[in-house]
């Protein structure tokens, strides 16, 4: 078994060791492919290290076929495909008690606060596992859990259809929480001020409107027939998209914060008294969001295709990096740790 650790400085190592045998509850996993995220980047840039603590095994968009099953564990068996929801909660903090263990006041994020997927065998707990259907491969599975992010959007924003929406910023979330809105019948729009990302939401039929160029306040005034929007996602994580938000949006229109920024922003709280808006965050993802993609997925609903711009192998994990930062514009890169190494 060969795993990837990620030691600081842009670097990885490729190790040897040993596959862990699952304890009572637990899943061993032959892991298949491991999308790259934007904070797997940031730990990438040295901005996590304190956290991570490397050297360290990251990754956790992750599909893979159940190798072995611990003591107790139903549901799932030797040669299912599955994908991982990478949270492990305490179940015993108010948070958890309130049946909110995906913002447990004691998460761990597995992949970040502990051992995670750039690896060939992966042990979990059978609770975060999800069963894919035949017909979605283990390379679109990887995708599940940025589409479950976006399921996630949807819900807090209790996004309907008919409504309109307007998607800020066009990156990976960005264009599949406008793929999500799509999908329950929303009209929506992205403002992206990049080209590349603004030509990939053509391919969905997706109108995008570039901010810099555009009185995106105006367009929308436009668009809405001069109501707003029903409902504005913050994807982009800087100060312009805040200011915009609050502008346009509808009265009574919701505010969903999907993007973290690296500052505390400064918000206009008073068009939320002006217009009765309503703010909602949106952290991670719940077990039925996880359900949502893989149902989206299967039925054809959501064709992610498009959104792998690459394949790497385990060994080439730093150059599959590398190119992120040399192709930013680049959707999403895979790692397949599928290989004739993945011997226990």
């Amino acid at each position: 078994m060969i795993a990837a650790q990620y030691i600081g400085n842009k670097s990885f190592q490729i190790v040897e060791g040993s596959s862990i045998p699952p304890k009572a509850g637990e899943v061993r996993l032959n892991v298949g492919y491991v999308g790259i995220c934007g904070t797997d980047m940031h730990i990438y840039h040295g901005v996590m290290d304190q956290r991570v603590n490397p050297p360290a095994t990251i990754g956790h968009e992750i599909s893979g076929v159940v190798a072995e099953l611990g003591a107790g564990v139903e549901g799932f068996a030797v040669g299912d495909n599955v994908v991982v929801r990478p949270l492990d909660y305490c179940g015993q903090c108010p948070a958890c008690e309130a049946g909110h263990s995906h913002v447990c006041q004691n998460l761990k994020f597995m992949g970040i606060d502990t051992p995670g997927a750039f690896q060939n065998s992966w042990t979990v707990k059978a609770r975060t596992l999800h069963k894919l259907p035949a017909n979605v491969s283990l390379q679109t599975g990887a995708l599940v859990e940025p589409l479950a992010v976006a399921c996630h959007d949807i819900r807090r924003a209790n996004l309907k259809s008919g409504e309109k929406a307007v998607v800020i910023g066009g990156g990976p979330i960005g264009q599949l929480v406008a793929l999500v809105a799509k999908s329950v019948g929303a009209e929506v729009i992205i403002s992206e001020v990049n080209d590349a990302r603004r030509e990939f939401s053509s391919q969905y039929d997706i109108a995008t409107v570039n901010p810099l160029q555009q009185d995106l306040p105006a367009y929308v005034k436009d668009w809405t027939n001069d109501k707003g929007a029903d409902v504005v996602f913050e994807v982009s994580g800087v100060q312009p998209a805040i200011d915009v938000m609050t502008q346009i949006a509808a009265v009574r229109g919701r505010i969903c914060m999907v993007a973290i920024h690296a500052n505390a922003p400064q918000v206009d709280l008073f068009q939320f008294f002006w217009k009765e808006l309503e703010l909602v965050g949106a952290r991670v993802y719940e077990r039925e969001d996880f359900d949502m993609a893989i149902d989206l997925i299967a039925t054809g609903k959501a064709d992610l295709a498009p959104f792998i711009s690459s394949v790497n192998s385990l060994d080439e994990i730093g150059s599959a990096f590398a190119n992120i930062d040399n192709n930013p514009t680049g959707m999403k890169a895979l790692v397949s740790c599928q290989s004739e190494k993945n011997k226990d």
